[in-house]
């Protein structure tokens, strides 16, 4: 895993985009509904950024007529300043107050966008990237953004016309000293360029090594019964403390990198500042400056200084989010293989439930030289019971993607009553189909959301009828809270089989016209397996129904039994012709009838 990283980090170094602050125009999309909040926020910023320019006037003002008798002028110099004060205050919280709430905005704007891309990726999409990488550019590469939108952006454009004003009012107040400080900007310039660019790159890196970490940890939690059951305990601490060492020590670099700009920037810049000061003296001195003009050209050439030291620290802030921001980018504008037609077609009322493949030809995008369909022809009819067996690999789990839409065949097509499935809208055709995988996915939520998650709207009268129908009434309602009891993150709360029962309860209630059983009486104990196939015969009676299991015994009455091995039907027919005709089938079932074994 983390050869992995590191070879991502590397690839995305040599992007161009990754090579400029540019990159951030890609957040402007998000910005753009909120410009009033902008523009406020931008008058804002102007206003303290002039109050703040007007100062060193009112202080050249006071230094200037220092011993001034008129009482009454001296009060209004004074009265304006903290009338000034007042305006920089006010001018302040107000911006602030803008871009904080500007950056939340636009940052739950984003993390939104991308959720609603990602939960829409087929599964080829997540063979590419882990889901823990996913989390950390949703969660730590937003952090970033929103630091640079709800902070780093207005301080570096405030800071921008405070150099640029400063500098005018230096020119205006001495052109000698202020040549003799422009000489200094090259020499700061130099190396804001060149560690920059080490910078932006030790950044990215530093993002995608976080992001690797936060993927093994969450494959690691997921798993984590696996994992002791394996005493996989050391190994998997070993393996996260690797990588999150590994990110420690780009992250050092970053700081060491960031620290030395910080401190040749500021030593330049205020080194600078102590010779022009020096040369200014010598002018007062010999009387070719007033006293207030040299304070008010010092104070602002500090202040042009401060800038330039906050912007070489706030560059380094940007080239951090410019990496973010090309992360959630690059989740944005990724590619799906499995995508809806512009203009999609719409089944026939009422959906009857034939299915259809069509010479269909299938290899995973992770193993393209494994064929997991070989030139598939099967026709379903509407209310069938259609049963595939095989061994492990042979197919049968492919079938079931294949009818979901999860992936499209590289040759042929598969049709739902009669309309190819590439022709249809995804949420319009999987509607109509209800699904019992053979590792049921609960939630961490209640018994009763879990059930109802197959129809949002169905009633607790509803809910109930499908669970008993599953046979996890009984169950369900000895948990403290019955319905209504937390089952926790992935049902830890409930055995296999309880979880299957759910997962069946909820397929039940979807009351879908195709139902799709992909091994989904694997964990049930004999008692309940027989409830639960009671109820699938009663629930298949009316839509079509496709089971996919190991054990024979359970789709004996299947009106056909579809045989699979390496990606091809060899058979197909009813239990006892197919016995009768020996081969594969017979071979599977005189083992598990016969001798008790599991197939493998």
């Amino acid at each position: 895993m983390a050869r992995r990283a590191v070879q991502t980090s590397g690839g995305n170094e040599d992007r161009e985009s990754s090579r400029r602050i540019g990159v951030l125009k890609a957040l402007w999309p998000f910005m753009r509904p909120y410009r009033g909040m902008i523009l406020a926020a931008l008058a804002a910023l102007t206003l303290t950024a002039g109050v703040s320019l007007s100062l060193p006037l009112a202080v050249r003002r006071v230094v200037d007529n220092f011993r001034i008798t008129d009482a009454a002028l001296l009060n209004q110099y004074f009265t304006a300043a903290m009338v000034m004060a007042a305006l920089l205050a006010f001018g302040t919280g107000l911006r602030y107050a803008l871009v904080t709430k500007l950056g939340e905005r636009v940052v739950a704007d984003i993390r939104k966008a991308v959720f609603d891309r990602i939960i829409g990726m087929s599964p080829a999409f997540f063979e590419r990237i882990m889901t823990g990488e996913v989390l950390s550019r949703i969660t730590t590469d937003t952090t970033l953004i929103q630091s640079v939108l709800g902070s780093s952006a207005s301080v570096a454009l405030r800071n921008l016309l405070i150099f640029a004003g400063g500098l005018v009012l230096m020119l205006l107040t001495s052109a000698k000293l202020t040549a003799l400080v422009l000489l200094i900007v090259p020499a700061v310039i130099v190396p804001i360029l060149f560690l920059g660019r080490r910078l932006r790159a030790i950044s990215k890196e530093n993002q995608d090594w976080i992001a690797a970490s936060s993927g093994n940890a969450g494959e690691a939690l997921g798993a984590v019964q696996t994992v002791q059951a394996f005493t996989h305990e050391d190994l998997s601490r070993q393996h996260f403390a690797e990588m999150t060492e590994t990110a420690y020590d780009v992250s050092r670099r970053r700081i060491q990198t960031r620290a030395w700009l910080t401190v040749i920037v500021i030593f330049l810049v205020f080194a600078g500042v102590v010779g022009v000061l020096w040369i200014g003296a010598n002018d007062v001195r010999f009387g070719d400056m007033s006293e207030g003009a040299l304070v008010q050209f010092v104070i602002y050439a500090v202040m042009v200084a401060g800038s330039v030291a906050a912007l070489s620290e706030i560059w380094s802030e940007l080239q951090r989010a410019a990496g973010a921001t090309e992360r959630l980018v690059e989740l944005l504008q990724a590619e799906d293989s499995v995508t809806d037609p512009m203009s999609a077609q719409t089944l026939p009322e009422p959906v009857r439930g034939e299915l259809r493949f069509d010479n269909v030809s299938f290899t995973y995008p992770s193993r393209p030289d494994v064929s997991a369909l070989d030139r598939v022809d099967l026709t379903i009819h509407p209310g069938e019971t259609v049963a595939f067996v095989g061994p492990s690999g042979a197919g049968k789990t492919t079938i079931i993607q294949m009818i979901q839409r999860f992936y499209d065949p590289q040759s042929g097509e598969v049709r739902l009553d009669g309309v190819p499935l590439n022709a249809l809208s995804r949420q319009d055709f999987r509607r109509h189909v209800a699904m019992v995988p053979q590792d049921p996915v609960i939630f961490a939520a209640t018994a009763r959301d879990n059930i109802r998650f197959g129809r949002p709207d169905a009633t607790d009268a509803e809910v109930e009828a499908a669970a008993r129908a599953a046979a996890a009434h009984d169950f369900i309602m000895k948990l403290p809270e019955g319905y209504d009891a937390y089952v926790g993150e992935r049902g830890v709360m409930l055995s296999g089989g309880q979880k299957q029962r759910i997962a069946i309860a909820r397929a039940i209630l979807r009351d879908a016209p195709v139902l799709l059983l992909d091994e989904a009486t694997s964990a049930l104990d004999a008692e309940s397996e027989r409830l639960v196939q009671a109820a699938f015969e009663d629930l298949s009676r009316d839509r079509t129904t496709i089971v996919v299991a190991h054990r024979l015994a359970t789709v004996k009455q299947a009106d056909r039994i579809v045989v699979m091995d390496q990606g091809r039907i060899v058979a197909v027919g009813s239990h006892d012709s197919l016995v009768a005709e020996g081969g594969l089938y017979a071979r599977l079932a005189r083992l598990q009838f016969t001798d008790g074994a599991a197939v493998a």
